[in-house]
């Protein structure tokens, strides 16, 4: 099972930026745990839900041709907490994108309340490894990833190229 940290883009401005939400709500089972009696939401998963908006628009970019991976994470402060009935606003922007590796900036705001400034590297693994062996197929955009998102990524970037699905 893959998990999905963004419910939907809200912009996308193919190369350039990114905007998607996260609604937050008590019926994710992680909540439960993270802290009973005042459930918040993980800071981890908050930048893996920056890494997957910026990580679709560093992808897009190259239309999806690079198997993307997170390669760092250069900046994170975080300013407060997040907790069920909270809508996220995630804004990812690409800083700098090269054959092998790609930089984004982004923040994660509440209402206009920033929540976080996360700041990301990512790799091109197939220019970057030279002499490493991987799979043919992209398997960091899959056909069941990418048709999750199809409708959504096409709406908001008009004729943003999107992956042929696969098998």
């Amino acid at each position: 099972m893959r998990w999905i940290w963004i419910d939907k883009f809200l912009e996308f401005e193919s190369g350039r930026r990114a905007v998607a939400v996260k609604n937050v709500t008590l019926a994710e089972e992680h909540l439960h745990d993270h802290f009973p009696g005042f459930p918040i939401m993980p800071e981890c998963l908050m930048i893996e839900a920056m890494a997957q908006t910026a990580g679709i628009l560093v992808g897009q970019a190259n239309d999806f041709r690079e198997k993307v991976v997170l390669a760092k994470i250069s900046k994170v402060v975080f300013h407060d907490f997040v907790r069920p009935g909270d809508s996220l606003r995630i804004e990812a922007q690409i800083s700098s994108l090269a054959p092998e590796a790609a930089g984004t900036t982004g923040r994660i705001l509440r209402d206009a309340q920033l929540i976080a400034e996360i700041d990301l590297m990512f790799s091109h693994i197939d220019q970057n490894l030279a002499g490493k062996k991987f799979p043919e197929e992209n398997f960091v955009f899959t056909g069941l990833f990418t048709s999750l998102l199809r409708d959504v990524v096409s709406e908001a970037a008009g004729r943003a190229a999107l992956p042929a699905e696969s098998s």
